[in-house]
């Protein structure tokens, strides 16, 4: 049977378009035919100290455009799944003798903003800022969210001026994907802003296409083209770029109608008819993005049942989201989208089956008479969150219907993404049981490894709802003990598989990444990536 649930039932007005109103600062000095103007989901502006917060959308906005990394992404094609490229390293190899040490070769003639040559030892500077907890120059707010990325890393050292090591505890093939998260700065930078990264925040120096201007927390980002940057062809078209936090999607649409910025990201699905019929362009191309609830699947957890995550599955009306949300999404198939090589499921099929559901959820003894009642945590906004109230309410009615009775507490995107960092049992995750985080899955690691490890509960990693399996422990060391491509994605289909057969998250979507511009906005090529290459882009008129 089918919910009956339509985009005008479950997104109610959500879409509909406020009237355009003045933004609580000028923008009038930052237009011209050189500025680019973004609109983020974010609520504030992500910070610049080279592994900046706010998701993904920071490392998107703030983290690949002041900054490099030892290792970036091509995000060149709009026709293929981005990839590796060499950045600051032009090349990394895994010593012989020991698998565990990665030896990466410096590009020759960098200099950061400042003038500054970068040597082998602002890398290992930047490395300390993240890993090293008693370092004088160790930042917290980094470590947050650069450790996570790279958890394997114990030692780190600069050989020479051209090459830098890092040590892993074990084996992990994973690292290259790692490192690319990792800005580097340099000492000389930190000392200038007197020691301080809360005084480094408006003085951030980089290597990147851009430089920093200004930067106000809850307003505002201004950079400016770094005319000298290494790499002549992606030397920004356009003078500035100006990032500006808009959470509310209607604020986002109601900022680009009225010509207050020129470019948002997520722009909501009822208001995408009208974008269009307004001459607006409506960028989309699928990406590695999911869009999940994460559960609780340790003692204590109602979702500890496999019955029970199986039949909340099976209550999902995936086409009616889908329907709901304009087409701008993939119906979710697991934490890779169909045809995926990763996704190769051989075992359990999900589908919307509402009797299937309920006879799994009486055999755990949940149903509308006698039902689950438990917390999810979500937010409000965020990047990649895509629309969160609307799809979390939906999912809400879904499950409702055969017997789980589901409750939100509701937080601030950056708040949302501390809580995860505390795992379920803290305090301040006020006693959810699944959390509503998208996510990035460009990488084993970052795709499924960091939610299965054992060892990766926090603040160590992402396995917020503290699983743990020896089998699955024992099938992630041989992804990450295995370097070559073709042999490692016949591992990471296998790990996909026991996933969706054990049904350890709510599987809803993959997004398509929808954002809006203005016409004058040209030469944007949307990569197959989270991230997005802004050097290309020009404004004109």
């Amino acid at each position: 049977m089918h919910t009956g649930f339509g985009r005008r039932g479950l997104l109610g007005g959500l879409g509909g378009i406020m009237a355009a109103s003045a933004l609580p600062w000028d923008l009038a000095l930052a237009q011209g035919a050189g500025t680019l103007r973004v609109g983020m989901t974010a609520a504030a502006v992500p910070l610049t100290n080279g592994v900046p917060d706010q998701g993904a959308e920071g490392h998107r906005f703030m983290g690949i455009t002041l900054y490099d990394q030892l290792v970036e992404w091509d995000l060149s094609k709009a026709d293929a799944a981005a990839v590796l490229r060499p950045g600051l390293a032009t090349a990394w190899t895994v010593d012989p003798a020991n698998p565990k040490r990665w030896v990466f070769t410096l590009r020759d003639g960098v200099t950061f903003h400042d003038g500054k040559k970068l040597t082998a030892q602002d890398v290992a500077f930047s490395f300390d800022r993240v890993l090293k907890t008693d370092a004088p120059h160790f930042d917290q707010r980094a470590a947050a969210f650069g450790r996570v990325r790279i958890p394997t890393v114990i030692r780190w050292e600069a050989l020479d001026e051209t090459s830098f090591a890092l040590e892993t505890s074990t084996v992990d093939s994973t690292v290259p994907y790692g490192v690319s998260w990792i800005g580097i700065v340099h000492q000389g930078a930190w000392e200038a802003a007197g020691k301080s990264w809360d005084a480094y925040n408006t003085k951030a120096v980089g290597t990147g296409p851009w430089k920093l201007e200004s930067w106000s927390i809850r307003e505002r980002a201004v950079l400016v083209r770094n005319p000298g940057y290494w790499d002549a062809a992606r030397v920004p078209k356009c003078e500035k770029l100006v990032l500006l936090p808009l959470a509310e999607p209607n604020t986002r649409v109601a900022a680009l109608r009225s010509n207050q910025v020129d470019w948002i990201e997520a722009p909501p699905p009822d208001a995408v008819p009208s974008l269009k019929q307004a001459g607006l362009e409506i960028v989309t191309n699928q990406y590695p993005h999911n869009w999940t609830w994460q559960l609780a699947v340790a003692e204590g957890s109602p979702w500890r049942d496999a019955r029970v995550r199986r039949g909340a599955n099976l209550a999902i009306d995936r086409a009616a989201m889908k329907e709901m949300l304009g087409g701008l999404m993939d119906e979710g198939a697991g934490l890779l989208p169909k045809g995926h090589p990763w996704n190769e499921v051989k075992g359990f099929k999900w589908a919307y089956d509402p009797a299937a559901a309920r006879k799994q959820l009486a055999e755990a003894g949940v149903t509308p008479k006698t039902p689950l009642k438990t917390k999810i945590g979500i937010s409000t906004s965020g990047s990649g969150q895509m629309q969160p109230m609307a799809m979390n309410e939906a999912l809400q009615q879904m499950l409702k219907e055969v017997g789980i009775e589901i409750e939100f507490e509701v937080f601030e995107w950056n708040t949302l993404l501390s809580i995860w960092r505390d795992g379920w049992k803290a305090p301040s995750n006020r006693g959810i049981t699944g959390i509503n985080i998208s996510f990035t899955a460009i990488d084993p690691f970052t795709a499924m490894i960091r939610f299965l490890r054992s060892d990766l509960t926090p603040p160590a990693g992402n396995n917020w709802g503290g699983f743990g399996s020896p089998d699955y422990d024992a099938l992630i060391g041989r992804i990450l003990s295995e370097f070559d491509p073709a042999a490692q994605d016949r591992l990471c289909a296998e790990l996909h598989g026991k996933i969706v057969d054990d049904a350890l998250f709510l599987f809803v979507a993959h997004d398509l990444n929808p954002r809006a511009m203005n016409k004058k906005v040209q030469g944007f090529v949307q990569a197959r990536s989270w991230f997005q290459d802004l050097t290309p882009v020009r404004v004109t008129g």
